[in-house]
């Protein structure tokens, strides 16, 4: 099966436990106005990778992996997209015996597909856009309903999740919001770790040269003071 990839990072060390081995998808339906990676939206480009040539090149870094209590994890994009090639990868990484974890924002409706690459996935780096789903349509231009349900889909099936949260000033940091997106976790059972990611601008340049506007142009990066502010709320030590 042929997947399309966006790009490969070799030696990831944030997204899920260990030293990661880290593959962007291609495509992505939500359009978050402070998108780092806003080059990987678009559904018709991409790298052509097989699932055999992907675990080629994967071999090469499993002495990092297995030193560190690392594997591979599956961003993007959106690769719910692509949920299918995924399985099939996943499934031969385990017969390896490599840990699993698909970075997602859970915006598609649970499938049948998605229900199976799940039975492959070691853990979930799960995106909330919003708790609010006004809000999140202006922030990403979806609802927060296949979010929020694929979040309880996730707690119903023990599947181990981290749960993270963009911090954007304007937008994400409301101290109510904050409340109610802890009240919500606190529903979860399988919440294993809940992160805060400062926003950052370092993707501006990828919208310019895409000739997008940017609209998040006056927005300040979160201080330190802003981040202890949100992890108190939500109770990260």
């Amino acid at each position: 099966m042929i997947g399309k990839i966006h790009s490969i990072e070799t030696f990831g060390t944030v997204d899920g436990p260990g030293i990661r081995y880290i593959i962007f998808m291609q495509g992505c339906i939500s359009k978050c106005k402070y998108c780092h990676n806003r080059d990987t939206w678009d559904q018709t480009c991409g790298i052509e990778k097989t699932t055999s040539e992907l675990i080629k090149n994967i071999k090469n870094y499993k002495a990092y992996m297995d030193s560190s209590g690392g594997g591979v994890t599956v961003s993007g994009g959106e690769p719910l997209l692509q949920a299918e090639f995924i399985t099939e990868l996943f499934k031969k990484l385990k017969e390896l015996g490599y840990n699993t974890c698909l970075d997602t924002s859970g915006c598609l409706p649970i499938s049948d597909k998605i229900k199976e690459l799940l039975k492959y996935t070691d853990t979930v780096l799960l995106d909330i856009k919003h708790i609010d789903n006004e809000k999140a349509l202006k922030l990403t231009g979806l609802s927060n309903k296949n979010n929020l349900d694929f979040a309880k889909y996730l707690s119903k099936q023990n599947i181990p999740v981290w749960i993270r949260q963009v911090l954007v000033p304007g937008y994400t940091d409301d101290p109510n919001d904050l409340k109610k997106l802890k009240a919500f976790i606190d529903t979860l059972s399988n919440v294993q770790r809940v992160e805060i990611l400062p926003y950052h601008d370092l993707g501006k340049s990828k919208w310019e040269k895409l000739g997008v506007d940017y609209e998040l142009n006056d927005i300040r990066i979160p201080t330190d003071d802003d981040i202890q502010k949100a992890k108190d709320i939500l109770n990260i030590n």
